[in-house]
């Protein structure tokens, strides 16, 4: 059963709740933190671009989240439930919001990923993603580091229509 993304509205938050704290129970973000971006995604002025990922059945299997300011996009969560690790939707869902991040007019993305989540960095990296530095315990309370990682030109790293990042 194929995903399908779509743009993330008030009542996804509780079932992105429940991925978010599977996927990251340490330091999983609150349900203001959502309602906080999702806040910023609609309207002329909107700033952020959050998607779900939601199969035929209705099950809610992924989610991610850009914000713009000026030029710069960044990254603000990306996940996928266990059970679609491997099928490509992560890619489609960074692809998503790098597709946003074009519109939004960004000449470059950053983003901040664990340092022993080495799956999500070789995604990164297939997109063009380059290590540029560390936030020293930025995952808290597990005090786990960030590696930031850059994109510039990301308009140049979104996969024509159809194709995909293999």
């Amino acid at each position: 059963m194929t995903a399908v993304l779509r743009e993330m509205r008030w009542w996804d938050i509780e079932p992105v709740l429940e991925l978010e704290h599977e996927l990251f129970p340490e330091d999983a973000w609150s349900a203001g933190m959502f309602w906080s971006e999702l806040a910023h995604a609609r309207g002329p002025g909107a700033t952020r671009r959050y998607v779900v990922a939601e199969t035929p059945d209705g099950r809610l299997v992924g989610y991610a989240g850009l914000s713009a300011a000026g030029d710069l996009g960044d990254v603000q969560t990306i996940a996928a439930a266990r059970d679609q690790w491997g099928t490509g939707l992560g890619a489609r869902l960074l692809t998503d919001l790098l597709r946003a991040a074009t519109a939004f007019e960004c000449a470059e993305v950053l983003l901040e990923v664990r340092v022993d989540n080495t799956r999500a960095q070789k995604l990164y990296e297939r997109f063009g993603f380059e290590p540029i530095g560390f936030r020293r315990g930025y995952y808290q309370p597990g005090n786990v580091d960030a590696l930031v990682m850059r994109l510039s030109d990301p308009a140049s790293s979104v996969p024509v229509q159809g194709e995909t990042h293999g």
